[in-house]
């Protein structure tokens, strides 16, 4: 599996910034799901892929201090695009973070 960040127009990816930005032990779990899902695509371990509407889906899992989720969209059978990444704090996604998650995926879309 192939997975691609989104970028802005101007190139700027901010789910990597979002990483980068994150405490040293959260920036390794992400790093691990990444490589797991990578290795084993949709079957990846102890991570829950989750249809959320259309063609969006959420990556839950959790990292040594908190909660994190990725929105995301498969462009083909073996390439994810990753949209948007959070830290979890509420049972149900956020509004702004769904909101921001569909206009990415328009862009991405196109």
């Amino acid at each position: 599996m192939r997975i691609y960040f989104y970028e802005t127009p101007g190139g700027n990816s901010p789910i990597k910034k979002f990483i980068d930005d994150l405490p040293k032990a959260d920036q390794a779990r992400f790093l691990e799901v990444i490589d797991e899902i990578e290795l084993n695509g949709l079957s990846a371990s102890r991570i829950i892929f989750k249809p959320l509407e259309g063609k969006l889906w959420e990556i839950k899992f959790n990292s040594p201090t908190s909660g994190y989720r990725a929105l995301y969209v498969m462009i083909e059978k073996d390439l994810m695009v990753w949209l948007h990444a959070f830290n979890k704090k509420t049972q149900k996604t956020p509004k702004q973070d769904l909101d921001l998650a569909r206009k990415r995926l328009k862009e991405v879309l196109r």
